[in-house]
């Protein structure tokens, strides 16, 4: 009996994260909604600078590279080329999406793109050496607060679910984790439902991932999970911050 089949959308490769680092399960996440969906022919990522920059190497899918932080305007181009026929996702992380790209993620999700973003927060930036994000916490260490993010020098983390929550644009907002068995589940629910909003021409979705950073963090991959519950959930809320088919339907 076969327990567990490699999703088709997901290319039988190596990945080149650190060990521990969650992008591969939400990779799988995002492949076997694709499969689930029958869209593979049909879907197109874009993958920006970041963690994510290889993500072409690993999705059987077309792939289109963007600059970094300009991933939801290129989807906008890719989606609005082909409105019927393409299925366009972004897989962004928290230093591209919510610092240099914020402004093409908040345009996107006022105009109601029809397009779907994964957007992972682990809090850091991690390709360029961990570097403080706009999502690090209050008082966490990273290399550029080496004695822990001081927010009346810093400002505060922004918390992108709810700050697109307020748009009149914005189709669908959640935020999951995938640090244990039950968040994965609900992750992979987030994300299929946020290619079937997509399909249905339900407009713009966002799926925020919190997720770890074992390697920028100095931690170990068991400790990272922790202070995923520990830390991360308790600043940023896992839920649903915004579902305008499923308030349409209370209305009525």
């Amino acid at each position: 009996m076969v327990v567990f089949d490699k999703p088709k959308s997901l290319a039988d490769v190596p990945l080149h994260y650190c060990p521990g680092c969650t992008h591969g399960i939400i990779h799988r996440l995002v492949a076997e909604a694709i499969d689930e969906l029958g869209i593979e022919g049909r879907t197109i990522g874009v993958a920006p600078v970041g963690c994510s920059v290889l993500a072409y190497n690993y999705f059987n899918c077309d792939m289109v590279e963007a600059a970094h932080g300009r991933a939801p305007a290129v989807a906008t181009g890719l989606k609005r080329s082909d409105p019927d026929k393409h299925i366009v996702f972004t897989y962004q992380g928290d230093g591209d999406l919510a610092s240099i790209g914020m402004a093409e993620t908040v345009h996107s999700a006022a105009r109601n793109e029809n397009i779907t973003i994964i957007f992972v927060n682990n809090a850091i930036y991690g390709m360029t050496g961990g570097q403080m994000a706009p999502t690090s916490l209050p008082g966490q260490v990273t290399q550029t607060s080496p004695y822990g993010r001081d927010t009346s020098h810093c400002g505060f983390p922004v918390k992108v679910s709810e700050m697109l929550s307020q748009l009149d644009g914005a189709g669908y907002i959640e935020r999951v984790a995938v640090n244990n068995v039950k968040n994965v589940r609900n992750a992979k629910k987030a994300i299929k439902k946020a290619f079937q909003n997509q399909l249905e021409g339900k407009g713009f979705s966002l799926v925020e991932v919190i997720s770890t950073c074992p390697t920028n963090w100095g931690m170990t991959p068991v400790d990272a999970l922790k202070w995923v519950d520990e830390k991360m959930i308790p600043y940023y809320p896992l839920g649903v911050y915004k579902d305008r088919d499923a308030e349409s339907k209370e209305e009525a």
